[in-house]
């Protein structure tokens, strides 16, 4: 299987080299826009790139690659994607295991000029190894990184993180764009304002919660947010983890925890189907427990954002599940 994989990413390189020579050479191609070509992964990201923009946003070109509800670590670019990104003037992806092929995808693009971000380079020593926390099921398949040791990739589920990407991103938006770098700084510095507001408002609903226990039948992408706020939190699953069938240990691990702690939520991820969940739920003594669902934005498609979903919109609604699960 490993050979055939391999076959496979040899001949997608060779096609996306091919297609992009073509584009390069080809004298009648132009851009359609007066602005920025702008490629993104995920969907915070893209909207932090478009509060950054303000208004400068209609005259750029701006591409979310995850868009179908897809998350990030089933995701494998096409070959119009990485055409889309090799003529791109700025590139912003997470950086993490589930991006691997974006090494690949940089080799051969056709921008030599291209200003590119990596979340996980950008936040440094804020970026934590994931981890297997008591109970939960160890995903063997899920590979580490170069160091021996996989990152937690959801950076963003950390208000505090997505400030410091947005001013670095803003920063950098300035030196590609320097006739419109005072709009970005002050778009930024507003943005910001309100990503601090809201971590304040987190912080003193959490620190009066009954609760500081969150319980999860599903995977566990919030350990930004729980480290962020001295949350105690027990799992079926990480975060990255590709397992979708819990074990009887796990099982009765999470029906001990839901029973010991006394907490009236159970916690599942966005796009679950909930089944783990009333496993749980059936199996313990606690059958009014109600199970919630915090929104890690792994799931975000094109009609969501048409709708007018934000990062702060799923933040703000993250925080109002916490505060009656907490109580």
């Amino acid at each position: 299987m490993s050979g055939i994989r391999n076959i496979t990413k040899i001949l997608l390189v060779a096609l996306v080299v091919i297609l992009i020579t073509c584009a390069v050479s080809c004298d009648n191609v132009q851009k359609d826009h007066d602005g920025l070509n702008i490629v993104v992964t995920i969907f915070p990201e893209y909207d932090w790139v478009m509060q950054i923009l303000g208004e400068r946003a209609e005259d750029s070109e701006i591409t979310l690659l995850l868009r179908n509800g897809t998350d990030i670590h089933n995701y494998q670019p096409s070959v119009a994607d990485l055409v889309t990104i090799s003529e791109c003037d700025l590139f912003i992806y997470v950086g993490g295991n589930s991006e691997s092929w974006v090494e690949d995808a940089l080799k051969n693009a056709a921008n030599d000029e291209m200003t590119v971000i990596n979340l996980t380079e950008v936040l440094a020593d804020r970026v934590v190894e994931e981890e297997i926390a008591d109970g939960m099921e160890h995903d063997h398949e899920h590979s580490e990184d170069d160091h021996g040791q996989a990152v937690d990739e959801h950076v963003w589920l950390s208000l505090e993180n997505a400030r410091k990407c947005c001013e670095y991103i803003a920063n950098r938006l300035s030196e590609i764009d320097h006739d419109n770098a005072d709009e970005y700084t002050e778009n930024a510095a507003r943005y910001c304002e309100q990503l601090s507001v809201l971590d304040g408002e987190y912080k003193t609903a959490i620190e009066s919660a009954k609760f500081s226990t969150l319980i999860f039948a599903d995977r566990f992408p919030f350990r930004y947010l729980v480290d962020d706020y001295s949350l105690e939190y027990y799992a079926a699953f990480s975060g990255c983890s590709t397992e979708t069938e819990a074990s009887f240990e796990t099982i009765a691990f999470l029906v001990d925890k839901l029973e010991a702690s006394g907490v009236g939520s159970l916690f599942v991820i966005d796009g679950s189907d909930g089944k783990l969940a009333r496993t749980v739920i059936e199996n313990s003594s606690a059958k009014k427990v109600e199970v919630r669902t915090l929104n890690s934005m792994q799931s975000v498609t094109a009609s969501d954002i048409e709708n007018g979903i934000t990062y702060l919109s799923v933040m703000k609604e993250n925080l109002e599940v916490l505060k009656i699960a907490l109580n």
